[in-house]
């Protein structure tokens, strides 16, 4: 399980330095492809076939579901650590996060998500967690 925020900075060539405390559990090759919110989603191997299979399932004759799953299909990118622990982020990803120099890593639980820090910052605001706690009720939580 992914979990915690690390804050780390993306280099001139786009490479970015995976936390630590992710490396092993992301294994050897893992997937970046573009998230929701404005951020980047990673997810180990095996997290993302079970992800892909589920894109898969869904309806080909539905638009909205031809539209997510080109979303997240088309903008995948196969990735590995280098020998110092740093990813090569697409150019296409890095515009699509508008990801500058400060990014964070959040984990959360089946995947990683890359934000650009300023964006982090403005989209993490907790005030009404009383009233997203309540929504959560309908999912069993």
């Amino acid at each position: 399980m992914f979990m915690g925020e690390y804050s780390h900075s993306i280099d001139a060539k786009g490479r970015l330095i995976v936390p630590s405390k992710f490396r092993d559990q992301l294994g050897d090759e893992f997937v970046v492809t573009a998230g929701l919110d404005g951020c980047l989603f990673i997810y180990a191997s095996q997290d993302w076939a079970e992800f892909e299979k589920k894109l898969q399932s869904l309806p080909i004759s539905n638009p909205d579901a031809r539209r997510f799953s080109r979303f997240f299909l088309a903008n995948a990118a196969l990735c590995s650590l280098d020998g110092h622990g740093r990813i090569l982020i697409p150019q296409n990803l890095r515009t699509i996060a508008s990801l500058s120099r400060d990014v964070i890593f959040a984990g959360l639980g089946n995947r990683i998500e890359i934000w650009d820090e300023e964006r982090w910052r403005s989209a993490s605001t907790y005030d009404n967690m009383d009233q997203a706690a309540d929504a959560m009720q309908g999912f069993g939580i």
